[in-house]
């Protein structure tokens, strides 16, 4: 049997082995074993590892990325559409990161251009205090406008 050892999987990811083994018991990848009982990896675990790290610098939680590779095939490397068919959710949700990140560049340059710093009793961004109306914590950062304040 082929297959890549848990050393040079490591190796080729950078991940440590107690993180591979980690993945491995959350069920992201699932080596064989070998008549000696060592792991062996499949050459397209070395994509879904990269997969991992990669959704884990976006801030996908680990379910879901699981979620995100149960559509991916097992048994085989996966394709290009394989790959299309999950990217269209990662690229929504990447599309609402930025979304947020930009409102909170906006928000910030506003408030600190302003020069009060209190969204308390900000009359530009915060008049009266409105927004704690929508809920506690960053309203705007969380999506709310100035317009959603009831009159």
């Amino acid at each position: 049997m082929a297959g890549l050892s848990i050393g040079k999987l490591a190796a080729r990811t950078g991940l440590s082995v107690s993180t591979i083994r980690f993945y491995e018991g959350k069920g992201l990848v699932s080596p064989d074993r070998n008549s000696g009982g060592q792991r062996r990896f499949a050459r397209a675990d070395l994509r879904r590892l990269s997969f991992i790290m990669i959704m884990q610098r976006l801030g996908f939680s680990l379910e879901e990325i699981r979620t995100l590779m149960s559509k991916l095939p097992e048994g085989r490397t996966p394709t290009i559409r394989d790959w299309q068919t999950i990217s269209t959710k990662i690229q929504r949700r990447i599309d609402e990161q930025i979304t947020k990140l930009e409102q909170t560049r906006k928000n910030l340059d506003g408030c600190i251009g302003c020069g009060c710093l209190s969204l308390k009793t900000c009359s530009l961004y915060n008049p009266d205090d409105g927004i704690a109306q929508k809920g506690a914590g960053p309203r705007y950062t969380m999506g709310n406008t100035l317009s959603d304040i009831d009159a």
